[in-house]
């Protein structure tokens, strides 16, 4: 008789235990929302700048976590037609941002090169269209220093989210465009493309052709 009264005690305590277990799943209903997406913290340098001064026939200043080097690309494996006889192709690379400002220096012969020059460099901003979400354009100008040119903000998941080109509109010309080593996401290169900007935007600012 005990032995059945233990018996039904113990199958009481293991619904009740059970019971117990149920009632916590109901009010720990799993939470199945999407979580942000993570992302590494980057470490932003401080801003210090030092003159590009070189065989070019200009200069600026550019920041100190950066360095410049010649496009060592052999011309048959540049996929762009338009920069194969091209001679004065460097990058300014941004190894920590695995970000490259790719600039490319041409002179100007004459007017009809003039032209092409910058309708190519329309063409090249506008491109990414097919990505953008807008493409805005800005006036670069600098009477003194005979610096002329257009600044193109291309917003989106494009591959290119900067470009521009500057020219004397006599003899010089030089275009550059900033792409990163990573997919075209806004969202995660937005803090990092702010940064860059600034120092591009300084590079700008501080431009000036030899013998001007």
């Amino acid at each position: 008789m005990d032995n059945q009264i233990q018996g039904i005690v113990r199958k009481m305590l293991l619904l009740v235990a059970l019971g117990s277990l149920f009632l916590m799943a109901c009010n720990g209903t799993p939470d199945y929302s999407p979580k942000p997406r993570a992302y590494f913290r980057l470490y932003y340098p401080k801003k210090e700048y030092r003159k590009f001064d070189s065989i070019y026939p200009f200069t600026f200043l550019y920041p100190k976590y950066a360095y410049i080097e010649q496009d060592t690309m052999l011309r048959p494996q540049r996929k762009d037609k338009k920069l194969i006889n091209m001679n004065s192709l460097i990058n300014m690379q941004f190894p920590q941002f695995r970000g490259t400002l790719h600039l490319s220096y041409e002179t100007i012969p004459s007017r009809a090169v003039f032209d092409e020059l910058t309708e190519d460099a329309r063409k090249f901003a506008f491109k990414h269209t097919v990505k953008a979400t807008s493409i805005d354009q800005g006036l670069i100008r600098n009477p003194e220093h005979k610096i002329y040119g257009i600044y193109y903000t291309i917003q989106g998941n494009a591959a290119s989210s900067l470009q521009f080109f500057v020219t004397d509109s006599t003899k010089n010309y030089l275009r550059g465009a900033l792409y990163f080593n990573t997919p075209p996401r806004l969202d995660s290169i937005q803090p990092v493309l702010d940064f860059v900007k600034k120092d591009i935007d300084t590079m700008i600012k501080t431009f000036r052709w030899k013998g001007e």
